[in-house]
Protein backbone atom coordinates (compact mmCIF):
# COMPACT_ATOMS: atom_id res chain seq x y z
CA UNK A 1 0.00 0.00 0.00
CA UNK A 2 1.50 3.60 -0.67
CA UNK A 3 1.04 6.26 1.79
CA UNK A 4 -2.57 7.62 0.21
CA UNK A 5 -3.79 4.00 0.85
CA UNK A 6 -2.39 3.38 4.88
CA UNK A 7 -4.27 7.13 5.23
CA UNK A 8 -7.58 5.60 4.00
CA UNK A 9 -7.37 2.61 6.48
CA UNK A 10 -5.03 4.78 9.05
CA UNK A 11 -6.28 5.75 12.71
CA UNK A 12 -6.27 4.02 16.30
CA UNK A 13 -8.34 0.57 16.53
CA UNK A 14 -11.85 0.68 18.09
CA UNK A 15 -13.92 -2.51 19.35
CA UNK A 16 -15.25 -2.56 15.43
CA UNK A 17 -11.45 -1.95 14.63
CA UNK A 18 -9.48 -4.29 16.45
CA UNK A 19 -7.20 -6.37 13.50
CA UNK A 20 -7.73 -9.14 15.50
CA UNK A 21 -4.15 -10.96 15.36
CA UNK A 22 -3.28 -9.45 12.35
CA UNK A 23 -0.29 -6.30 12.32
CA UNK A 24 -2.43 -2.95 12.87
CA UNK A 25 -2.72 -1.50 9.29
CA UNK A 26 -1.62 2.00 10.83
CA UNK A 27 1.99 0.08 11.18
CA UNK A 28 2.30 -1.43 7.69
CA UNK A 29 4.45 0.84 5.03
CA UNK A 30 5.91 3.11 7.64
CA UNK A 31 9.53 2.08 6.86
CA UNK A 32 10.68 1.88 3.46
CA UNK A 33 14.59 1.38 4.60
CA UNK A 34 13.48 -2.11 5.86
CA UNK A 35 16.04 -4.43 4.30
CA UNK A 36 18.39 -2.18 2.79
CA UNK A 37 19.21 -0.14 -0.20
CA UNK A 38 19.03 -2.87 -2.22
CA UNK A 39 16.14 -5.07 -0.97
CA UNK A 40 14.52 -4.94 -4.05
CA UNK A 41 17.13 -5.52 -5.77
CA UNK A 42 17.84 -8.55 -4.00
CA UNK A 43 14.17 -9.23 -4.64
CA UNK A 44 13.97 -9.64 -8.47
CA UNK A 45 17.50 -11.59 -8.64
CA UNK A 46 15.34 -13.98 -6.31
CA UNK A 47 12.61 -14.17 -8.79
CA UNK A 48 14.74 -14.47 -11.53
CA UNK A 49 16.20 -17.54 -10.03
CA UNK A 50 12.71 -18.62 -9.64
CA UNK A 51 11.63 -17.80 -13.75
CA UNK A 52 15.01 -19.96 -14.51
CA UNK A 53 14.28 -23.01 -12.22
CA UNK A 54 10.89 -23.45 -13.16
CA UNK A 55 12.58 -24.08 -16.82
CA UNK A 56 15.48 -25.69 -16.36
CA UNK A 57 17.24 -29.23 -16.83
CA UNK A 58 20.52 -28.97 -15.20
CA UNK A 59 23.08 -31.72 -15.95
CA UNK A 60 24.24 -33.75 -13.09
CA UNK A 61 27.50 -31.61 -12.71
CA UNK A 62 25.99 -28.26 -12.93
CA UNK A 63 22.74 -29.87 -10.35
CA UNK A 64 25.45 -30.28 -7.84
CA UNK A 65 27.57 -26.66 -8.57
CA UNK A 66 23.69 -25.46 -7.80
CA UNK A 67 22.75 -27.01 -4.84
CA UNK A 68 26.08 -26.41 -3.30
CA UNK A 69 25.94 -22.59 -3.93
CA UNK A 70 22.12 -22.59 -2.84
CA UNK A 71 23.20 -24.82 0.49
CA UNK A 72 25.98 -21.41 0.86
CA UNK A 73 23.17 -18.53 0.30
CA UNK A 74 20.90 -20.34 2.89
CA UNK A 75 23.41 -20.32 5.16
CA UNK A 76 24.10 -16.93 4.73
CA UNK A 77 20.56 -15.98 4.67
CA UNK A 78 19.71 -17.78 8.17
CA UNK A 79 21.48 -14.84 9.85
CA UNK A 80 19.23 -12.53 8.45
CA UNK A 81 15.47 -14.46 9.09
CA UNK A 82 13.36 -12.15 11.38
CA UNK A 83 9.40 -12.81 12.76
CA UNK A 84 6.69 -12.69 10.52
CA UNK A 85 6.45 -8.79 11.83
CA UNK A 86 9.57 -7.92 10.79
CA UNK A 87 10.01 -9.13 7.62
CA UNK A 88 10.44 -6.34 5.15
CA UNK A 89 6.82 -7.24 2.87
CA UNK A 90 5.22 -5.40 5.71
CA UNK A 91 6.56 -2.05 5.04
CA UNK A 92 8.24 -2.32 1.49
CA UNK A 93 5.33 -0.45 -0.17
CA UNK A 94 7.44 1.02 -2.74
CA UNK A 95 8.34 -1.96 -4.29
CA UNK A 96 5.90 -4.46 -6.48
CA UNK A 97 3.70 -6.36 -4.53
CA UNK A 98 5.67 -4.93 -1.53
CA UNK A 99 8.91 -7.29 -2.40
CA UNK A 100 6.79 -10.25 -1.38
CA UNK A 101 7.80 -13.41 -3.80
CA UNK A 102 4.93 -15.56 -2.97
CA UNK A 103 3.04 -13.32 -4.90
CA UNK A 104 3.05 -11.92 -8.79
CA UNK A 105 4.48 -8.91 -8.66
CA UNK A 106 1.51 -5.86 -8.61
CA UNK A 107 1.88 -2.31 -8.94
CA UNK A 108 -1.40 -0.39 -7.45
CA UNK A 109 -2.17 2.73 -9.40
CA UNK A 110 -5.53 3.48 -7.32
CA UNK A 111 -6.95 2.42 -4.69
CA UNK A 112 -9.25 3.62 -1.74
CA UNK A 113 -12.89 2.69 -0.70
CA UNK A 114 -14.58 2.19 -4.77
CA UNK A 115 -12.02 -0.05 -5.20
CA UNK A 116 -8.42 -0.77 -6.70
CA UNK A 117 -6.55 -1.40 -9.67
CA UNK A 118 -3.81 -2.72 -10.59
CA UNK A 119 -0.99 -3.75 -12.72
CA UNK A 120 0.22 -7.55 -12.37
CA UNK A 121 2.47 -9.54 -14.26
CA UNK A 122 2.40 -13.19 -13.99
CA UNK A 123 6.05 -14.70 -14.83
CA UNK A 124 7.97 -17.70 -16.11
CA UNK A 125 7.79 -19.06 -12.66
CA UNK A 126 4.01 -18.78 -12.92
CA UNK A 127 4.16 -20.77 -15.54
CA UNK A 128 0.81 -23.44 -15.81
CA UNK A 129 1.31 -25.02 -19.57
CA UNK A 130 1.45 -23.97 -23.26
CA UNK A 131 2.95 -20.13 -21.99
CA UNK A 132 -0.53 -19.31 -20.22
CA UNK A 133 -0.96 -18.69 -16.25
CA UNK A 134 -1.33 -21.02 -14.14
CA UNK A 135 -4.61 -21.08 -12.56
CA UNK A 136 -3.49 -21.46 -8.64
CA UNK A 137 -1.39 -18.00 -9.51
CA UNK A 138 -4.11 -16.17 -10.92
CA UNK A 139 -6.33 -16.68 -7.85
CA UNK A 140 -3.40 -15.94 -6.04
CA UNK A 141 -3.03 -12.72 -7.54
CA UNK A 142 -6.75 -12.06 -6.80
CA UNK A 143 -7.21 -13.26 -3.10
CA UNK A 144 -4.26 -10.67 -2.16
CA UNK A 145 -5.54 -7.97 -4.08
CA UNK A 146 -9.46 -8.33 -2.84
CA UNK A 147 -7.95 -8.67 0.43
CA UNK A 148 -6.71 -5.16 0.11
CA UNK A 149 -9.82 -4.19 -1.53
CA UNK A 150 -11.72 -5.58 1.61
CA UNK A 151 -9.31 -3.86 4.22
CA UNK A 152 -9.53 0.40 2.44
CA UNK A 153 -13.65 -0.61 2.48
CA UNK A 154 -14.02 -1.69 6.00
CA UNK A 155 -11.32 -0.15 7.71
CA UNK A 156 -10.64 -3.31 8.90
CA UNK A 157 -8.53 -6.66 9.03
CA UNK A 158 -10.11 -9.50 6.69
CA UNK A 159 -10.07 -13.28 6.08
CA UNK A 160 -10.68 -15.07 2.96
CA UNK A 161 -13.86 -16.91 3.82
CA UNK A 162 -14.05 -18.44 -0.16
CA UNK A 163 -13.03 -17.09 -3.34
CA UNK A 164 -14.27 -18.39 -6.93
CA UNK A 165 -12.40 -17.91 -10.16
CA UNK A 166 -13.67 -18.25 -13.69
CA UNK A 167 -11.07 -18.26 -15.91
CA UNK A 168 -12.34 -16.71 -19.60
CA UNK A 169 -9.36 -17.07 -21.56
CA UNK A 170 -5.72 -17.70 -21.44
CA UNK A 171 -3.97 -15.22 -18.88
CA UNK A 172 -0.25 -14.87 -20.61
CA UNK A 173 3.29 -14.52 -19.24
CA UNK A 174 5.87 -11.86 -18.58
CA UNK A 175 2.36 -9.34 -19.70
CA UNK A 176 1.43 -6.30 -17.98
CA UNK A 177 -1.99 -7.19 -16.92
CA UNK A 178 -4.79 -5.20 -15.33
CA UNK A 179 -6.42 -6.06 -12.01
CA UNK A 180 -9.54 -4.31 -10.50
CA UNK A 181 -11.14 -5.44 -7.72
CA UNK A 182 -14.29 -3.39 -5.36
CA UNK A 183 -16.64 -4.64 -2.44
CA UNK A 184 -20.20 -5.24 -4.11
CA UNK A 185 -21.69 -5.53 -0.23
CA UNK A 186 -21.10 -5.93 2.71
CA UNK A 187 -23.72 -7.20 5.23
CA UNK A 188 -22.28 -7.09 8.87
CA UNK A 189 -18.92 -9.04 9.13
CA UNK A 190 -19.28 -10.30 5.41
CA UNK A 191 -17.66 -8.43 2.55
CA UNK A 192 -18.49 -9.52 -1.03
CA UNK A 193 -15.86 -8.70 -3.15
CA UNK A 194 -15.71 -8.70 -7.06
CA UNK A 195 -12.66 -8.65 -9.46
CA UNK A 196 -11.55 -8.60 -13.05
CA UNK A 197 -8.02 -9.21 -14.77
CA UNK A 198 -7.63 -7.68 -18.66
CA UNK A 199 -5.61 -7.99 -21.28
CA UNK A 200 -6.00 -4.75 -22.96
CA UNK A 201 -9.92 -5.32 -23.52
CA UNK A 202 -9.59 -9.00 -23.51
CA UNK A 203 -11.21 -10.73 -20.16
CA UNK A 204 -9.04 -13.08 -18.96
CA UNK A 205 -10.37 -14.23 -15.95
CA UNK A 206 -12.93 -12.98 -13.19
CA UNK A 207 -13.51 -13.47 -9.18
CA UNK A 208 -16.04 -13.47 -6.99
CA UNK A 209 -15.05 -13.62 -2.84
CA UNK A 210 -16.46 -13.44 0.37
CA UNK A 211 -14.06 -11.87 3.43
CA UNK A 212 -15.26 -11.89 6.99
CA UNK A 213 -14.43 -9.48 9.55
CA UNK A 214 -12.23 -10.87 11.90
CA UNK A 215 -14.10 -10.75 15.85
CA UNK A 216 -11.73 -9.64 18.34
CA UNK A 217 -8.77 -11.79 19.21
CA UNK A 218 -9.67 -13.69 16.38
CA UNK A 219 -6.42 -14.50 13.52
Amino acid sequence: MSEQQIEAVDGQPTQEHHEGGFRPIRELGRDNTKGGAHYGEFIDEVRGLMDRVRLADPSDALALDVIATLKELNDKLDAAVVDEWDAPPWHRNDLPARGNITLPPFEVDAAGKDGVRARITFRTFHLGGNSAAHGGHIALGFDDLLGMTAALYTRQATRTAFLHVDYRSITPLNTELVLRGWVERQEGRKVFVRATLHDGDRLCAEAHGLFVLLKPGQQ
